[in-house]
C-alpha cells in the first residue's frame, strides 16, 4: 500500500531521521524523551518496525548499516532518501494546511449516547472531565519544562493543551445542564419521536 499520505508516525521517523541516521531503538527513545509519544503511538514497537519496513520499501529510508554490540545482538541503523526528504516536505504541507476528516471513538460514542440515562451519561461525562484535568496537568508539566526552548518545538503540546482545555470545558457545561435538568430525556419520548419521524417519513432516531 502506497504512503500517499504519512501517518503520523511514518511522517516522525521521517522527520526523526532527517536529523541523523538511527536504529529503531534510538528513534524510539528520542520519541519519548522529545515528548513525541504525546502525539504519536509509540506503544507497540512492532508498530515501529512495520512502519520502517514500509518507509524502505517505498524508497523513502534506506539501510546504512547493520552493527552488533553486547547489548544488541544485531542493530540496523536507517537513513532518509532524497525521496523521503521530499516526501517528508510534502507531507508536511499537507498535515498542516489541509483539515483531515477522521472518526474519533469520542463523537462516536455522544451520537449514541442518547441509549443512556441522563444520570449514566452524566457520570461517565463527570469521569471523563476529570481525566482531561489530568491530562492538562501533565501538558501544563511538558509546557513548563519547556520553558526557554524555542516555541516551534513545543507547538504540538501548545496546541494539545488548547483542544483538551475547550474539551474540558464542553464537557462541564453539559454535565452541568444534565445536573440542572436542562438536558433530559427518555427512552419512551425518544421511541415515539422515532415512531412519528418513521411514519413522516423522516430519518429515524438511532
Amino acid at each position: 500500500m502506497a504512503l500517499d499520505r504519512g501517518s503520523p508516525l511514518a511522517l516522525t521517523v521521517l522527520a526523526l531521521l532527517l536529523s541523523q541516521p538511527l536504529h529503531p531503538y534510538g528513534i524510539q527513545r528520542l520519541l519519548r524523551q522529545w515528548g513525541k509519544d504525546q502525539v504519536v503511538n509509540v506503544g507497540q514497537r512492532a508498530g515501529l518496525y512495520r512502519t520502517i519496513d514500509r518507509l524502505v520499501a517505498e524508497g523513502l529510508v534506506k539501510v546504512r548499516e547493520t552493527g552488533r554490540d553486547q547489548q544488541y545482538p544485531e542493530r540496523t541503523t536507517y537513513e532518509i532518501t532524497d525521496k523521503g526528504r521530499a516526501t517528508l516536505h510534502k507531507w508536511l504541507d499537507d498535515m498542516l494546511s489541509t483539515p483531515k476528516q477522521e472518526f474519533p471513538q469520542f463523537p462516536a460514542a455522544l451520537s449514541s449516547a442518547l441509549m443512556l440515562l441522563p444520570g449514566e451519561l452524566s457520570d461517565a461525562l463527570t469521569r471523563r472531565e476529570q481525566a482531561l484535568t489530568e491530562t492538562l496537568a501533565r501538558l501544563d508539566a511538558s509546557l513548563a519544562a519547556g520553558a526557554g526552548l524555542p516555541r516551534i518545538t513545543i507547538l504540538e503540546i501548545e496546541y494539545l493543551r488548547a483542544v483538551t482545555a475547550a474539551e474540558a470545558q464542553w464537557v462541564r457545561a453539559v454535565v452541568d445542564d444534565l445536573c440542572a435538568g436542562r438536558l433530559t430525556w427518555s427512552h419512551e419520548e425518544l421511541a415515539a419521536l422515532a415512531a412519528v419521524r418513521d411514519r413522516s417519513g423522516g430519518t429515524s432516531i438511532r
